[in-house]
């Protein structure tokens, strides 16, 4: 993989093409003819040192292609002085997308941010990856995934996951998605539990139907009982979509601020200045 920055203008369609027209955007890898992007957000001004990175996976669960579905974020994290990076990935609706394809998509995007960061100004050591539904369960196999082949060049400090899917098992969802249940089962968050995990916060509607808030309630008791630093805030009659700026702008600030907040306390931002 090239270690150049490839340069290339923002794609998609005419809404897409307008959120992401103040970011910067690079091919991070080519799959099956597809270009894969990074739409990258600088914060304003001189950078001074290496700078702090929240990077996403969008959600879609593999089937749609909804990479400006973070950008509002991105702006918010560019603000307060993170490099803020979405990533798109192989879906169905570009390509022959499933999970695994997204998963080796995802695994080229952190290689790819590892190895540009000097070109990007970035501290590989002071890394948040968040994502939404199944771009939060790609965050999650970065990490947790046991074979060492597929080890992130670095694990993130930590990570904020929205409308998480933890558990593709025969009892939860989306199994259907990948080659067999043993592959489902094998890949489920919920199977890979262990310690020494990046600090996590999760963001989850108590009405979601499509990734139970019980099993993200279950799945972080599991966590905690393993002694990582886990966090998680559930919004009353909220569905699975909540947190989108879209959806329910209310929600969309409750998130957004309480994201700033867990990231502050990891050390990833800088706190926000007090005013006189």
């Amino acid at each position: 993989m090239s270690h150049i920055l490839q340069k290339v203008a923002p794609i998609g369609e005419s809404r897409d093409k307008e959120l992401l027209k103040s970011a910067s955007s690079y091919i991070y890898a080519t799959r099956d003819g597809v270009d894969l992007l990074a739409h990258v957000f600088f914060p304003d001004g001189i950078a001074t040192g290496e700078r702090p990175v929240v990077a996403f996976f969008h959600g879609g669960f593999w089937d749609t292609s909804m990479v400006s579905q973070f950008v509002p974020h991105c702006h918010h994290f560019a603000s307060r002085g993170a490099v803020a990076v979405t990533f798109s990935y192989r879906t169905g609706s570009s390509g022959n997308g499933n999970p695994m394809e997204a998963l080796e998509d995802a695994q080229d995007a952190i290689v790819w941010l590892h190895e540009n960061a000097k070109n990007l100004g970035i501290d590989t050591t002071n890394i948040a990856l968040s994502g939404a539904s199944g771009g939060a369960y790609l965050a999650l196999l970065l990490v947790m995934r046991k074979e060492k082949e597929y080890a992130p060049p670095f694990l993130p400090k930590a990570m904020v996951l929205f409308s998480a899917l933890v558990n593709t098992g025969p009892k939860g969802q989306l199994g259907d998605k990948f080659p067999d249940p043993k592959t489902a089962k094998h890949l489920s968050p919920n199977d890979l539990l262990r310690r020494k995990l990046p600090a996590m916060l999760f963001l989850h509607g108590k009405s979601d139907r499509v990734t139970p808030f019980e099993e993200v309630a279950s799945f972080c008791r599991r966590m905690k009982w393993r002694r990582n630093k886990v966090q998680l805030l559930d919004f009353m009659g909220a569905d699975h979509s909540f947190f989108n700026f879209n959806v329910h702008h209310g929600n969309f600030e409750m998130t957004v601020g309480a994201a700033d907040h867990f990231l502050v306390e990891q050390g990833i931002i800088a706190p926000e200045p007090v005013e006189d």
